[in-house]
């Protein structure tokens, strides 16, 4: 099962990356959605539910890594700290979205702004992480 979800982690992250852009209208604006097998990056709906289904595996596969980790209390490595720092800084801004947009929570249009800028920075910087972590040989995010 393990093998499995650590082939499944770049997927379901390059994923959330695409239908978490997709939360932005850029997809039929810049004729994305045009390209056959594509179209469904243009339907706001759909994106914003699969978004919420890959958040719903992605928790489930952070649950199952966790529990690894803390049974066999192995040691974090620098890199690996990083990236679960900005994961975790990920997904809260990610569940204060989720509240955002409940039926009856209100947010200012300011605190709005500030959660969907967060969450895109977080999202970012989590992603450089990633990259120079495989660039630099830096893979693992625990101690051997």
């Amino acid at each position: 099962m393990t093998n499995i979800l650590r082939k499944l982690w770049v997927p379901v992250m390059t994923l959330m990356a695409i239908t978490g852009m997709g939360q932005m209208p850029i997809f039929k604006r810049y004729y994305i959605a045009d390209i056959p097998g594509l179209a469904w990056l243009g339907q706001p709906f759909t994106v914003h539910w699969v978004h919420y289904i890959g958040a719903a595996v992605l928790m489930f596969m952070i649950a199952w890594f966790t529990t690894l980790w803390l049974a066999k209390q192995r040691k974090l490595t620098a890199s690996g700290k990083l990236r679960i720092m900005l994961l975790a800084l990920l997904i809260i801004t990610g569940y204060v979205r989720v509240i955002k947009n409940l039926p009856d929570v209100h947010f200012s249009p300011t605190s709005t702004m500030l959660i969907d800028w967060t969450h895109l920075l977080f999202a970012i910087l989590l992603g450089v992480a990633a990259i120079w972590s495989a660039q630099t040989g830096r893979k693992d995010y625990v101690i051997k």
